[in-house]
């Protein structure tokens, strides 16, 4: 009998990931949605025996491009189970938690023994970080918003907590932003391309911890675990959330290969594991 080789899909407003199993060894893949056409191709022609299933917003879209039927997986159910596959993975417990997915937007759950639930979100995200950075600095390449992040400084932009209580000492650490771009009323001589980076940046990971905070606190649970395509290799990002969190008295995790939850839960609806199913 011909062996069939499942393969998960994740199509999203940005990217398009993919997870599949080779000799037992989980394999993630991902393309901008932009070459979803491109994409849909190249599982023709590696994946010509293939069972697919397809989540994420642009998943009925992306089936019409590959002109056969699939199984398709409510997103927030695919993406919750491959979260859970990659924690037991890592060999950590976490019976009850928070789930912040920040995508393009940021969409919240709560994930507990009985099952999981969307619990809020926020429009900031990703996105956000792409559509500021190209308002503000003309720059729209992910990667190098990333790298010019890392060299800028937020105390130039933002407001601290230190520029209120100049010369006296706050109630709280002074570094934390009193006011996002608030400093730029007070000094406004052009900043530099990385700060302005670096304080967007700061933005977007501080209104996801503190949705994410909120939503822990109303559940009662202490862990919070990120995950997302905004956090692929940013640690600038992730160092925000991870600050502001603890100083929360929160407990994250920014978990590594999380924006692959989705096709990775997607794929473990067909197979538990392995590297074909007959």
């Amino acid at each position: 009998m011909t062996s069939v080789i499942p393969l998960g899909i994740d199509a999203g407003g940005t990217l398009i990931k993919f997870a599949f199993w080779n000799q037992n060894q989980l394999h993630t893949i991902k393309l901008p949605t932009a070459h979803m056409q491109a994409a849909a191709i190249w599982i023709k022609e590696r994946f010509s025996n293939a069972s697919l299933c397809v989540t994420g917003g642009k998943s009925l879209l992306f089936q019409s491009m590959l002109g056969y039927e699939t199984r398709s997986m409510i997103e927030f159910d695919a993406t919750c189970h491959g979260v859970q596959y990659l924690i037991r993975e890592q060999g950590i417990a976490l019976p009850s938690f928070i789930l912040a997915n920040a995508g393009t937007g940021t969409s919240i759950h709560w994930i507990h023994p009985d099952g999981h639930s969307r619990v809020g979100g926020t429009g900031v995200g990703g996105g956000t970080i792409l559509g500021l950075s190209s308002l503000l600095t003309g720059i729209d390449d992910y990667e190098e918003i990333i790298q010019l992040a890392k060299q800028g400084k937020t105390d130039r932009v933002d407001l601290k907590v230190s520029h209120i209580y100049e010369g006296a000492v706050p109630p709280i650490p002074g570094d934390l932003t009193a006011s996002n771009f608030g400093y730029v009323l007070k000094h406004p001589e052009k900043q530099s391309p990385e700060d302005l980076l670096a304080s967007i940046m700061s933005l977007v990971g501080e209104t996801v911890a503190t949705v994410s905070i909120l939503a822990a606190q109303q559940h009662g649970v202490s862990n919070i675990v990120f995950i997302g395509s905004s956090f692929a290799g940013n640690d600038v990002l992730g160092d925000v959330v991870v600050r502001n969190t603890e100083i929360k008295g929160a407990i994250p995790m920014v978990l590594q290969n999380g924006e692959y939850s989705g096709a990775i839960g997607a794929l473990l609806s067909m197979t538990p594991k392995g590297t074909a199913v007959s």
